[in-house]
């Protein structure tokens, strides 16, 4: 696809593995985990536009409804099936929606500290609201906010957010980054969809990896995968903050073989 970047790695004739970022992340934050597994799956993980090493199309307004429809083209582009999905933060409700328009293609799914439905707590607001406004908005174009100051708060294990930061060297680039705390709120309609199509997927089995110290993703996130999933498979990371692949990406490596092999 013109202008995406996408790691693929493994044998093509191994089971994909799809791999989904959030946000201000992109490929990278997958290349430990890619390592563990390029022997097991064909490790296919994409950049959306305007993040990583993929460019934005004229006009492209960088929503998560529009992330979903770029995914679910390199999903059909590539014929894909008999898709293992991982996914974390707006890999989530972006994975899920294409997921959700191609159940037949996709067979079981890994799931960080993510949601797909619509969030109204008072913290999700207030972080919404506040980083998608105009100060936040201020805050992200002129001192890359996201890739710097929130990804740092986030941490539990300390790892090097400057590979994420440089990638948004100006003011125009960081937009993306910006976008995704407002569509927290002003997605809710998409979201909604994402929901209501989990019920076609949720007879497929799922491992649940999940931080114990994410400020964002907490209990009640994980327990509705869990009883979303009937046949679910729960690995807790203990002091872990919100960037689970970077923090720990050994813990998850491990989690998967151990979970695919009892599938197999």
């Amino acid at each position: 696809m013109n202008g995406l970047h996408v790691e693929d790695e493994g044998d093509p004739a191994l089971p994909p593995l799809l791999l989904l970022h959030g946000n201000p992340t992109s490929s990278f934050l997958y290349r430990h985990l890619i390592a563990g597994l390029r022997d097991r799956f064909r490790c296919i993980a994409p950049d959306y536009p305007g993040f990583g090493r993929s460019e934005a199309p004229p006009g492209y307004g960088f929503t998560p409804v529009e992330h979903a429809a770029v995914i679910e083209r390199l999903v059909v582009e590539l014929d894909l099936r008999d898709i293992t999905m991982m996914v974390q933060d707006w890999g989530g409700p972006i994975g899920f929606a294409v997921a959700a328009r191609h159940p037949d293609r996709f067979s079981r799914f890994v799931i960080g500290n993510t949601w797909a439905w619509p969030k109204s707590d008072i913290g999700t607001q207030t972080f919404s609201r506040f980083l998608g406004g105009p100060v936040g908005k201020q805050l992200i174009l002129h001192r890359n906010f996201f890739a710097t100051t929130v990804m740092r708060s986030s941490q539990r294990r300390e790892f090097d957010v400057e590979p994420y930061a440089r990638v948004f060297p100006t003011k125009e680039s960081r937009i993306p980054t910006w976008v995704f705390p407002r569509e927290i709120l002003a997605s809710r309609a998409f979201l909604r969809g994402v929901e209501d199509g989990l019920s076609s997927l949720t007879d497929r089995p799922a491992l649940i990896v999940w931080p114990d110290g994410d400020v964002a993703f907490r209990g009640a996130e994980r327990e509705r995968w869990e009883s979303l999933f009937a046949d679910h498979r729960t690995v807790m990371l203990e002091n872990v903050g919100h960037y689970i692949q970077e923090e720990a990406p050994d813990e998850i490596v491990a989690a998967v073989r151990e979970w695919d092999s009892s599938l197999s």
